[in-house]
């Protein structure tokens, strides 16, 4: 199998490329490539390119980068069997390999090379226009989230405001433009939003967002649900005094959160929203009035290191032990434990309060280990 590092330059605080590949090709015995990407959904055409001109070879393509670059290569490669994908986390958020026990489980390149493959569930994105439709890895949200994405895009390599705080920047930004949002949410057929509005709404793969918020404690990317939790509008003081709960405690469970969350799991999540709504997918903005969000179970196939541990859905499960194309026996079957979902309740009276884009370029050709 052929290992190709696509490394995105302009993941991070600095330019990874020259370290990963020192790195790499210090390590005896496997077929590297590598790849530097110039510009906006470049890795997706790199990935995809390769794949079609080489049907009958089998390569993994990690994403080096953030959830973006991780978001650019799974469009690339899903859909090809001969693909999978694996990711070295250098980004300033990193979110989706939380859900395995942390960025720290993917820094060993050897384990990396070595990890056996996890086949996972991906989200599908479609808001109607031609060429925009997407997969999402980890987490599709919107309401005050995309005015924090937008924020953390503009601030992620600015001193002080930028980096790992990139999000709390984007979080103060939003409390004071994206309180209330506009749009109408649909779970399989049930509205969930307030009257029309809302505050966010999570559409989870994975289990994290925004560098530390644990947004989906129940996700399970196997299982082909959509994980969707809507928000009603609250006021910027009861948004600041849940903040804590919602970045490190399981929130579905927490009495305090109830009468302001409608939580479901759903195949399809339809949007409808006026003009000059966006969604956040995966961290990458996109635009539309309508849209219809999926799921495909068993979409893609991801290489998961040796010693990961699942946080969220099968929580403390250790995966990636197995060597790639083990055969292990069946599991007894599990009898099902009846789940309480967390219910809408009638909307209180409203509360008041005082108060990583780059220049498009011609890809290059890519370099050999």
């Amino acid at each position: 199998m052929k290992h190709i590092f696509v490394i995105n330059p302009a993941a991070g605080k600095k330019d990874s490329s020259e370290e990963i590949m020192r790195a790499v090709t210090g390590i005896s015995g496997y077929d590297c490539e590598f790849y530097v990407t110039r510009g906006a959904l470049d890795a997706t055409r790199y990935a995809k390119a390769w794949l079609e001109e080489h049907p009958t070879e089998r390569a993994r393509f990690y994403a080096c980068g953030g959830d973006g670059t991780l978001n650019e290569v799974v469009n690339g490669v899903a859909g090809h069997e001969n693909g999978s994908v694996g990711v070295y986390p250098s980004g300033s958020g990193d979110d989706f390999v939380k859900y395995y026990g942390g960025r720290d489980k993917f820094l060993d390149f050897k384990k990396l090379l070595d990890a056996p493959e996890d086949e996972i569930d991906l989200l599908t994105v479609d808001n109607g226009k031609p060429g925009e439709f997407r997969y999402s890895i980890n987490i599709t949200n919107f309401g005050i989230d995309t005015t924090v994405a937008k924020t953390m895009i503009k601030v992620k390599r600015k001193k002080i405001i930028g980096g790992k705080r990139a999000y709390v920047t984007g979080v103060l930004t939003g409390l004071i433009k994206a309180m209330k949002n506009k749009c109408e949410i649909t779970a399989d057929g049930e509205r969930v939003d307030t009257k029309g509005r809302i505050l966010l709404c999570t559409l989870a793969n994975g289990g994290y967002v925004g560098g530390s918020f644990f947004c989906a404690p129940r996700a399970d990317n196997h299982d082909g649900l959509i994980e969707v939790t809507a928000f009603r509008p609250l006021s910027r003081i009861t948004f600041v005094r849940l903040l804590g709960s919602y970045t490190n405690e399981p929130h579905l469970d927490d009495p305090r959160f109830q009468k302001y969350i409608t939580y479901r799991r759903a195949k399809e999540v339809t949007v409808k929203a006026p003009e000059g709504f966006s969604m956040s997918v995966d961290g990458e903005i996109v635009d539309g009035t309508e849209f219809t969000v999926g799921i495909v179970p068993k979409a893609i196939r991801f290489a998961v290191p040796e010693g990961c541990v699942l946080i969220a859905g099968r929580n403390g499960e250790t995966v990636g032990a197995a060597p790639v194309g083990e055969e292990t026996a069946p599991a007894e079957p599990e009898t099902p434990v009846a789940e309480t979902p967390i219910e809408e309740v009638a909307p209180a009276a409203e509360e008041t309060s005082a108060a990583e884009a780059q220049p498009e370029e011609a890809p290059a050709e890519p370099a050999n280990a």
